[in-house]
C-alpha cells in the first residue's frame, strides 16, 4: 500500500503562508504543516490551526533564517544583537559543530521551542527542521534526548532518491548531488537512534532535492516514483505579496506550489495510483 504524508512547511512565519496553508487543507491534498513558533505570524497560526482541529501540527525548529525565543547567555552568542540567527546556513552549520560553548545554548533554545509549542495546546504530531536544521549532527543529538521527554514519537529524516529526482528535473545537478549526498549520510547516522528510541519516519521525503520548485507538472510527475510504505511530500506554498516570504525566500515558487497542492489533475493522479492520503498519527484524509 502506498500512502503519502503531505507536509507544508513554514506555518506562522507569516501571513501570507498562513493564508496558503489553510487553503491547502480545506481545498486540497495538504494532509499536516509544521509551525515556526518564533514566526512573525505565530499567534495567527495557532488560531487557525484551532478552528481547524483536522489539521495535524508539528514543530518546525528553526535555528537558521529566524528569531529566537530563549534568552541568551554566554559567548559566543547564538543569536545577533536584534535576537536573530544567522541567514547563512553554511555559517550556522560549521559554528554549531565546531563551537561547543553554543551546544548548551542549542540546548536551551530547541527545549524553549519545544515548551512554546506544547504551551499552544496543540498536539504535537512530528518534528522537523527549517532548512532541515534538525538533522545537524549536534542539534539530533540534543534531540535524542528531548524527544522521549516531551513524547515526540515522529520525525522527518530528511533523504531523498537522487536519480528519481533527477529523471524528472535535471536543474541544479551539483547542487541536488551534494545535498543527497549528505542528508543520505545524515539519515544513515541518525536512523540507527530513531530506531532504538522507538520514533517513527517515513521511508523516504522528497521536497529537498526541488525545494521551492514544486509545482504541479513536477508533482504529478513525481508522484509516479511513490513506494510502497509511507512517504513525505513537503512544501512551502504561500500568498503573494507577502513581505516576509518575499524577502526570505525570494526565488521560491510560493503560488505555484499552492496550485499543485489545489490541483484537481494531482488529486486524479493519486486516485489513479490508488495513494492514500494520511498523517503522521495515521488518520486518512479523502480526497477534497
Amino acid at each position: 500500500m502506498k500512502q503519502l504524508i503531505i507536509n507544508a512547511d513554514d506555518f506562522g512565519l507569516s501571513p501570507g503562508a498562513n493564508r496558503a496553508i489553510i487553503a491547502a487543507w480545506q481545498h486540497g491534498i495538504l494532509t499536516s504543516t509544521s509551525l515556526m513558533v518564533g514566526g512573525g505570524a505565530f499567534d495567527e497560526a495557532v488560531a487557525l490551526a484551532r478552528s481547524n482541529p483536522g489539521l495535524q501540527v508539528g514543530l518546525h525548529l528553526t535555528l537558521v533564517q529566524g528569531r529566537g525565543i530563549a534568552p541568551v547567555a554566554g559567548e559566543p552568542s547564538l543569536l545577533d544583537a536584534a535576537g536573530n540567527f544567522t541567514d547563512d546556513p553554511v555559517q550556522a552549520g560549521m559554528r554549531y559543530f565546531f563551537s561547543t560553548p553554543l551546544h548548551r545554548q542549542l540546548a536551551v533554545e530547541i527545549e524553549a521551542q519545544i515548551r512554546r509549542f506544547l504551551d499552544t495546546g496543540l498536539p504535537l504530531s512530528h518534528i522537523d527542521g527549517h532548512l532541515n536544521i534538525h538533522m545537524h549532527p549536534v542539534v539530533f543529538s540534543i534531540l535524542q534526548e528531548l524527544m522521549p521527554r516531551y513524547g515526540i514519537t515522529s520525525f522527518r529524516l530528511t533523504r531523498e532518491r537522487l536519480f528519481c529526482n533527477l529523471a524528472i528535473d535535471r536543474n541544479r545537478l551539483m547542487g541536488k548531488i551534494l545535498d543527497a549526498f549528505i542528508f543520505g549520510r545524515l539519515a544513515r547516522h541518525c536512523r540507527p537512534k530513531l530506531d532504538r528510541l522507538g520514533i517513527a519516519c517515513t521511508g523516504e521525503v522528497k521536497g529537498l532535492l526541488n525545494s521551492g520548485a514544486m509545482a504541479e507538472e513536477y508533482l504529478l510527475r513525481a508522484l509516479d516514483s511513490v513506494q510502497d510504505g509511507v512517504t513525505e511530500i513537503y512544501f512551502h506554498p504561500g500568498c503573494l505579496p507577502c513581505d516576509e516570504l518575499q524577502r526570505r525566500m525570494p526565488t521560491y515558487h510560493h503560488e505555484g506550489e499552492l496550485a499543485a497542492l489545489t490541483s484537481r489533475r494531482v488529486r486524479e493522479r493519486l486516485l489513479e495510483l490508488k495513494i492514500t492520503l494520511r498523517n503522521y498519527r495515521g488518520e486518512v484524509k479523502s480526497y477534497v
